[in-house]
């Protein structure tokens, strides 16, 4: 379980793409206790995949992630994690200290992707358009409410249903740290779990008067 806050991001080191052992080794940056407290099988958040930690070095902060054929069909790793020194999105599973949880709930389960169609700034923000591949899953995304965005937790400002397409607004600080994503470029889309909950047992509900 993640809050959707991103804490720094991570260059791709080496990339092992073999579809049917497609592993990753990611170094940490500018955070030098990330990995302070990481263990094998950890789950870390890296541009909101949930992906499992299967070996590390605290020390030199780096750690290798093993990538299933299923996360590769649902995610933007085959598209963009193509090249060694791209960032991504690092956050590491919540903890149970007694820090404010900021963001929403977030699984690092990805729904979909979508890419990057427009950015335009307004005052000291950019306005973020996108285009979901996937368009069934427009109806799970609400103006004013949240989803994930490569991780990071954002509220949507706007959403066309017909095309498609939905908006968000970053402000400076939040772009400045995440991971640069330029104009056409895809991204990972989570979107609300509450709301996918809800609409699963309203079509249950609905089918008992329809048989």
């Amino acid at each position: 379980m993640f809050t959707g806050i991103v804490e720094t991001t991570g260059t791709l080191k080496n990339i092992h793409n073999d579809r049917n052992n497609f592993e990753v080794t990611v170094q940490v940056e500018n955070h030098e206790i990330f990995l302070s407290d990481c263990q094998i099988g950890d789950s870390i958040s890296c541009s909101g995949i949930c992906l499992t930690v299967i070996e590390f070095d605290a020390k030199e902060n780096w750690f290798k992630l093993g990538i299933s054929v299923e996360t590769l069909r649902r995610t933007t790793i085959e598209k963009m994690w193509t090249n060694a020194g791209d960032s991504i999105n690092l956050e590491r599973a919540m903890g149970s200290g007694n820090h404010r949880f900021g963001g929403h709930y977030v699984q690092g389960h990805v729904d979909t992707i979508a890419e990057i169609i427009a950015a335009d700034e307004e005052g000291d923000s950019v306005n973020f358009k996108y285009k979901l591949r996937d368009l069934e899953y427009t109806k799970y995304i609400v103006e004013k409410g949240y989803l994930t965005v490569d991780g990071a937790s954002l509220t949507v400002t706007f959403v066309d249903d017909n095309l498609g397409v939905f908006g968000v607004s970053m402000i400076k600080h939040t772009r400045e740290v995440l991971a640069k994503r330029p104009i056409g470029s895809f991204v990972n889309i989570e979107v609300d779990l509450t709301g996918k909950m809800i609409a699963k047992q309203v079509e249950l509900y609905m089918n008992k008067f329809t048989k």
